[in-house]
């Protein structure tokens, strides 16, 4: 790769990037990685190219391509943070810096790892780019992979898949998302990966060709009905995505109906339900498989309508219908901010209100199985939306009760209730809820604080805290609760 190849994607994709600038710091890279080698044999400078073609791909913003370019140096070269600054910004400097701290602690699984996870937080707490470039860099070294040794190679993989995908999940970057994970999974799991791919790539192809067909009629279908397209394509789904899904339904291929997926990508919000009824005027839906995105948001702020239909040969196909912006947001979450505005004055909190929690931990002994407990809970374990009877939307971890619920709208509710409501039914407090679930919580004014109990069954840290705000010392032992519930 050359530095052409960058400023070629960067052109490509109409980004307001000084290649002048752009050229000052390649140069400066160059000469600061003069004549170190990879183990891959290529020379060291094709790491941070390839790292800033990557961040140019997903349109970020200048400071975070030229501190792709650098982010290797201070770790890696004579040159420091200060030369850095000196040339580029302080801007540059302060992503680069983010990187570094991050350190090079080797991957032994998530409990052994806090310490780099809590520097994680908080580099991506003070500027969410740097994990942007972090997630660049393990994508490149992912295609060198091979070219370490094998123990070396897992270690790597299961970091990728334990923590920087699910990271990427939660800010909404697909794209990254799915790369990273395929990218880790046939290291990871070699067997399983070989075995995977043999299973569902004859099946593969041929929904890929029915697909193409479905294509073509959709699309004149659409412009029968005057519903503008501006993309209409087939995509396969993530292999690693599929190996997970596939687990969960006790491995039978035949459960699994978004295998690929036609996208349709229409002009406006009214054109998505207007595109919705032709497809199902055409086809026939596959019933409960009609999923609402747009009016009801994934946590990671994911938009889209989805419908699974049958085809003319009874094989069935799912559709994902969207908007351009809402495609984008699909694809690049938190990175597509980067997109439509100008990064300083980019600070969507809806997607970092959840780092910042994690980067306020304190080091301690006494806290750090509560921190890990959140971590998996916060980050690392999948997310579900319900709603309050106004309609307002919830975000909560997977497995959340009632009183995960009414502590996450107000201290006073959650210390106060004495039942809930899901759907209209009466359910106990330790119900778990589940995505699209209606919560209606029952107070009690009366009721001074809350039940210890509830700390064998809350799953988030600020459900927690509050009720061990009441709690005596005395009745850890008598609740018998694990260290993290105290």
């Amino acid at each position: 790769m050359t530095f052409n190849d960058l400023a070629a994607v960067i052109k490509k994709n109409k980004l307001k990037v000084d290649l002048t600038l752009l050229r000052l710091a390649y140069d400066f890279a160059c000469e600061a990685h003069k004549g170190q080698i990879r183990a891959n044999k290529q020379k060291a400078i094709e790491h941070p190219l390839r790292t800033a073609q990557i961040l140019a791909e997903v349109s970020m913003d200048e400071s975070t391509i030229v501190a792709g370019l650098l982010h290797d140096v201070p770790e890696d070269t004579h040159k420091t943070l200060k030369d850095i600054k000196d040339d580029f910004g302080s801007e540059v400097a302060m992503l680069v810096e983010g990187i570094t701290k991050l350190g090079k602690l080797k991957y032994r699984g998530i409990d052994r790892y806090l310490e780099n996870l809590r520097k994680m937080f908080v580099a991506m707490a003070r500027d969410i780019r740097t994990i942007i470039i972090k997630f660049a860099d393990r994508l490149d070294n992912l295609e060198t992979l091979s070219a370490l040794p094998q123990k070396k190679q897992i270690r790597i993989a299961q970091e990728t898949l334990e923590i920087y995908g699910p990271i990427a999940q939660r800010l909404g970057i697909g794209v990254l998302r799915t790369a990273l994970e395929d990218g880790a999974f046939k290291y990871a799991h070699r067997k399983e990966y070989d075995k995977f791919t043999k299973q569902i790539s004859s099946r593969q192809d041929k929904l890929l060709q029915i697909v193409s067909k479905v294509q073509v009629q959709l699309k004149k279908e659409l412009n029968n009905n005057n519903i503008k397209v501006i993309d209409c394509h087939g995509r396969a789904k993530g292999l690693y995505s599929l190996y997970q899904k596939l687990l969960k339904h006790n491995n039978d291929i035949n459960q699994i109906y978004d295998l690929v997926a036609l996208r349709v990508i229409v002009p406006t919000i009214a054109d998505c339900y207007a595109a919705l009824g032709v497809i199902h005027s055409k086809f026939k839906p596959l019933k409960e498989r009609i999923k609402d995105y747009i009016a009801q948001p994934k946590p990671n702020h994911y938009r889209s309508l989805h419908t699974t239909v049958f085809c003319d040969l009874g094989d069935i196909i799912e559709i994902q219908i969207r908007d351009s912006k809402m495609h984008e947001e699909a694809e690049y979450g938190i990175a597509s901010h980067w997109h439509y505005k100008e990064a300083k004055s980019c600070k969507p909190e809806e997607y970092l209100n959840w780092v910042k929690e994690l980067a306020k931990w304190h080091k301690s002994k006494d806290d750090r199985d509560d921190y890990l407990q959140s971590l998996k809970i916060e980050v690392f374990q999948n997310r579900i939306f319900v709603f309050t009877p106004q309609g307002d939307i919830i975000d909560l971890p997977e497995s959340s009760t009632p009183v995960d619920f009414a502590y996450h709208i107000h201290t006073d509710i959650g210390n106060q209730i004495v039942g809930a409501k899901i759907n209209n039914n009466i359910v106990s407090l330790d119900e778990k809820l589940k995505s699209g679930d209606m919560v209606e919580i029952i107070i009690d004014k009366n009721r001074k604080g809350p039940n210890y109990d509830w700390l064998k069954f809350v799953k988030t840290r600020s459900a927690r805290s509050k009720i061990r705000q009441y709690a005596k010392p005395h009745l850890w032992q008598r609740l018998k609760l694990k260290p993290w519930q105290r």
